[in-house]
């Protein structure tokens, strides 16, 4: 195996939280496709416009995305979501600045706070009821200067 990549899916705002985690991630979306361009016969007017692929590339990562159809099987409640993404940093200001970013419009549920093994940790849901989890090893950081 080469590599493990996300894949996200959401219901009508997949374009609003890549743009979102861009932002954040000072990434770049190489490709976002609509299920309307697509070769897709009989695809609703609703979605249309739903993203059908897209992927974000960011330093350290990919993450790849896309809208369930109109009427398919979607939660983002939280219950039952036995994933969680995780990010590591090394410097301690980016890894507050983008739990700040993250958090915003969502919900903290472990706020960053120094760990018995050594990193600065904090967990989050984001709006989009993704779940993240964010450190950085605070004595290797220090010895850095």
């Amino acid at each position: 195996m080469q590599s493990l990549i996300p894949y996200l899916m959401f219901d009508g705002n997949c374009e609003e939280a890549i743009h979102f985690y861009k932002d954040i991630f000072d990434g770049e979306i190489p490709y976002m496709g609509r299920f309307g361009d697509g070769q897709m016969e009989d695809v609703p007017e609703e979605a249309k416009n739903r993203v059908m692929h897209s992927t974000l590339n960011f330093r350290g990562g990919t993450i790849m995305a896309s809208d369930t159809m109109p009427g398919a099987p979607f939660t983002s409640d939280g219950k039952g979501n036995q994933i969680h993404l995780s990010l590591g940093f090394d410097k301690l200001d980016k890894l507050a600045s983008t739990f700040d970013d993250l958090k915003e419009g969502g919900k903290v549920t472990m706020e960053l706070q120094d760990t018995f093994w050594g990193d600065r940790f904090g967990m989050i849901t984001d709006r989009f009821g993704i779940s993240w989890m964010l450190s950085c090893p605070v004595k290797q950081v220090a010895e850095q200067g």
